[in-house]
């Protein structure tokens, strides 16, 4: 779908920047970004591969702020990187297969889970702690995982890598935002390319709103690396509540069919 009125561009080039803006502090970026392309007439397919275009460009325009300023080694992370991006592929390729209910069901459960641990856990700010996991397991087993994630579902796939850095990893706030982003980036790339591939994206406005994303993530890493923990931790916990309400709120969702709510 490429003709769209000017005034649903307009919508759709905010909500892309706001997409941005709140992605490059906290993840869910895809919360504002794909249901936009859905009320401006997109198929759910077309929306979520378009979402992928513009997203590569937020998430690369978050990764580049935050590694320039020393908080991402880009070159130690490729191994990582390469793993998510192979993870979200195999997601994408198998994404007509997994059935996407269950994702849909249990995902809001999750996400609540994920916004108490980071509102009511203590000390939690920009200093690291101790690691739970090995980096060679971390990267083996957590990144590939929440990038197939990623490729064959979506929302939320920001707020897991920030709690896998947090909880696994020992990474203080500001420094697990920085390697999210990254990951992220790695992510809706390998999902991108499948979803090319396949012939679902919409290229020109894809790349319109892409450049919104792009400002959106400047602005919003900025604003992270000036305030760490302070506006990362808030906005991380509102992001997945949000992004919960919405999972729930809407009337296809499985739980509500379930129980006929």
């Amino acid at each position: 779908m490429e003709d769209l009125s000017l005034t649903l561009a307009l919508l759709l080039v905010a909500a892309a920047f706001l997409a941005g803006f709140v992605d490059s502090i906290a993840g869910g970026g895809g919360l504002i970004a794909v249901p936009a392309l859905l009320l401006a007439g997109f198929t759910p397919v077309e929306a979520l591969g378009t979402n992928k275009l513009q997203g590569l460009f937020g998430s690369a325009s978050a990764t580049v702020a935050y590694a320039r300023k020393g908080h991402v080694d880009l070159q130690a992370q490729l191994p990582w990187a390469a793993l998510s991006a192979t993870g979200a592929a195999l997601g994408a390729l198998l994404a007509t297969v997994i059935p996407g209910d269950i994702f849909r069901a249990f995902l809001p459960f999750l996400l609540i889970a994920i916004a108490f641990y980071f509102a009511f856990k203590p000390n939690m700010d920009d200093i690291d702690r101790a690691r739970r996991l090995s980096p060679f397991l971390f990267g083996l087993i957590i990144v590939p995982l929440i990038g197939f994630y990623d490729g064959v579902f979506g929302p939320g796939a920001g707020s897991f890598f920030m709690l896998g850095f947090v909880a696994l990893a020992g990474y203080g706030l500001l420094k697990a935002t920085a390697h999210t982003k990254l990951l992220n980036f790695a992510s809706n790339l390998g999902a991108f390319v499948v979803f090319a591939f396949v012939g679902v994206i919409s290229w020109k406005i894809g790349l319109i709103m892409g450049a919104a994303q792009f400002a959106g993530a400047q602005v919003g890493s900025r604003l992270a690396m000036k305030n760490g923990a302070k506006i990362i931790k808030p906005l991380l916990v509102i992001t997945c509540v949000a992004l919960a309400g919405k999972l729930v709120t809407d009337p296809a969702n499985p739980v509500r069919v379930w129980f006929g709510v």
